[in-house]
């Protein structure tokens, strides 16, 4: 099962790291980021567990309009908010983080380091079928964590190495990936609901 859950995101980031041909980051580096990542998981809970107090979403999803909610405010911002915070850290004063490519390395990372974290719940969750849940993730979820972390990490870099637009860039290092994630999530809630 272990196996199954971390693999396909081993390859990810293997893959996202060999893109990064002009000046690789120390391995190192890239272990540290997946495992501070992983703890943007629980860290996600902070946000998520009082904004499902407070009445902005509900498990029980039974209409389009819940879909969307428990998208955005159960998954998309909490998790975003997460891994951004996550990245700040592993690179707020990293000597190796010195051109463009060098944040999406870093954000693709910390967000398999969460996909890692979720994958294994998904999978020891489903015991009896982990088998076609980790194939399902593999083809779905993971990637989308992936281009979530490349959307994030894009941004990031702008706002660093780019002088024009930098508040704008700051703020989409968060708004474009959460909107993404909320779009992609809402997609499969609302499917959920309309074949029911």
């Amino acid at each position: 099962i272990f196996s199954m859950a971390l693999i396909p995101v081993l390859l990810l980031i293997i893959y996202i790291n060999r893109k990064d041909k002009m000046s690789p980051e120390p391995v190192w580096q890239l272990i540290r980021a997946f495992l501070l990542g992983l703890l943007s998981a629980p860290l996600s809970f902070a946000v998520s567990v009082p904004s499902e107090i407070l009445g902005l979403y509900s498990h029980d999803v039974v209409t389009v309009a819940d879909a969307i909610r428990i998208s955005f405010f159960g998954a998309a911002i909490p998790e975003e908010a997460a891994k951004l915070f996550i990245l700040w850290l592993v690179v707020r004063k990293n000597k190796y983080f010195d051109e463009k490519m060098d944040g999406i390395v870093y954000a693709v990372c910390v967000s398999m380091g969460f996909a890692a974290f979720e994958n294994v719940l998904y999978l020891f969750g489903n015991v009896e079928d982990y088998m076609s849940v980790g194939v399902s993730r593999a083809m779905t979820s993971l990637p989308a964590h992936f281009c979530f972390g490349i959307i994030m990490g894009y941004y990031y870099s702008l706002a660093k190495f780019e002088r024009k637009n930098k508040m704008k860039n700051k703020t989409m290092t968060f708004l474009a990936p959460m909107i993404a994630h909320g779009i992609y999530d809402s997609i499969l809630f609302a499917t959920t609901v309309l074949t029911v």
